[in-house]
């Protein structure tokens, strides 16, 4: 399609309307392209993406390397379903248990999927069979913690107001405050069969624990024999600038979930459970038809090998750092600080301004995203430039004053209207 020929931003969001259940309401943007950490709106508007798909992009937006892996292997084989093996996959399942130091403990057993809820899913399976062949007959999860929306890894999710109206679910789940490894502790006994944590809980606005957190848990499974799952669907694949975030506190878990920027933007989720939790699924527990497919199996090794040879781990961290230091340089009365670490921070606002936030931002020509009330995520790729990062800080106070603005005028405009 020519330049000529794309449709305009207005037209497709009254179709997409039209088109679509109302569960996400129509998105503020239509996006048409992507060129490394910068995309074009449907009417040619230029965008530094600071969200990244929801920490999906890893590479940014048609980046070489991926193009060249997914290309070449839709030329070659797109589909066998699991009835049939290919190597893609073989080689992502033997990369993954490479990162994550099967030499070093015990190693791990992958199954592939589509997306990191399916990953969950796979995840809660093998606690559930692992509880109910060792009478435990209870999880632990957090509030506010977020693991999907199927009803499986819903049950998990510690969010009521997402969780209530699909409920009863099929098992318990007791929930603790995030953080709080004393909760935990006592939440946590030879009944449990699994307890599924964050390592920053990121949907709960990029809320990281105290330090020695992921630490301490690893400690309480170990005492009473429950297993430890690490949803790392956000974390992991170099955001926080190691593969994994549970290698800052070298709390190796039992089962770690993956996705989002495993495939660099192709959908791909994996579960990877340890030494003998690995076996726990048997022939007939549990499938996929697309989990593992060719071509998304291509793309994340294209994501590994690229964050490998380009450094991108170190690029997360530095940059990262410098990204949280020009926000806390920042001095208005909406900004009350950054959280996070490497290229996953939260900015944390004095009071329910997000969206005016947003809104300011995009019209700056910054995409990011209010996920709380109180609270934006950035979530680029990992291949933000110092550079790009100093543009976005250097645009803050401005961004902040218009937010501060629009929302003073909404005051003004309830009050006019009462």
């Amino acid at each position: 399609m020519s330049g000529d020929d794309l449709v305009g931003g207005d037209e497709l969001k009254k179709r997409f309307e039209t088109a679509f259940m109302p569960n996400y309401g129509v998105p503020p943007v239509a996006l048409a392209r992507g060129e490394g950490c910068t995309v074009w709106d449907a009417d040619g508007r230029a965008y530094l993406d600071l969200i990244a798909g929801i920490a999906v992009s890893s590479l940014g937006h048609a980046h070489p390397a991926l193009v060249e892996a997914v290309t070449a292997q839709a030329r070659t084989i797109a589909h066998t379903s699991n009835l049939f093996l290919h190597e893609p996959e073989v080689l992502l399942a033997e990369r993954l248990r490479a990162l994550l130091g099967g030499e070093d403990g015990p190693a791990g057993r992958v199954f592939l999927a589509n997306s990191g809820t399916e990953a969950n899913e796979c995840a809660l399976k093998i606690a559930i069979k692992y509880g109910k062949t060792n009478g435990r007959s209870y999880l632990v999860a957090t509030e506010n913690g977020f693991h999907g929306r199927t009803l499986g890894a819903l049950s998990l999710t510690g969010k009521a107001a997402i969780r209530e109206p699909f409920g009863p679910f099929g098992h318990e789940v007791r929930f603790v405050p995030y953080g709080d490894a004393d909760a935990l502790k006592a939440a946590v006994d030879e009944d449990c069969a699994a307890v599924f944590l964050e390592p920053t809980q990121g949907e709960a606005g990029v809320v990281p624990p105290p330090d020695g957190y992921f630490a301490a848990a690893r400690e309480i499974c170990d005492a009473t024999g429950a297993l430890f799952v690490a949803d790392e669907i956000q974390s992991a694949i170099g955001r926080t600038g190691t593969w994994f975030a549970f290698q800052h506190e070298n709390a190796r878990p039992d089962v770690i979930t993956l996705a989002k920027g495993l495939g660099g933007g192709l959908p791909i989720g994996a579960c990877i459970a340890f030494g003998a939790h690995g076996e726990i699924l048997a022939k007939g527990d549990h499938g996929s038809t697309f989990g593992g497919n060719p071509v998304g199996a291509a793309a994340a090794l294209a994501v590994l090998d690229t964050i490998d040879r380009d450094g991108l781990l170190g690029n997360a961290a530095a940059v990262g750092a410098e990204l949280a230091a020009g926000i806390t340089a920042v001095d208005h009365p909406l900004l009350a600080g950054v959280r996070g670490r490497g290229l996953w921070r939260g900015i944390v606002l004095t009071g329910p301004h997000a969206p005016a936030v947003e809104a300011a931002a995009r019209d700056a020509g910054f995409l990011i995203n209010a996920l709380q009330p109180d609270a934006l995520r950035l979530a680029p790729p990992l291949t933000l430039t110092a550079e790009q990062a100093r543009a976005f800080t250097a645009a803050l106070p401005a961004i902040l004053d218009a937010a501060q603005s629009a929302v003073e005028a909404a005051g003004d405009s309830v009050v006019k209207e009462n």
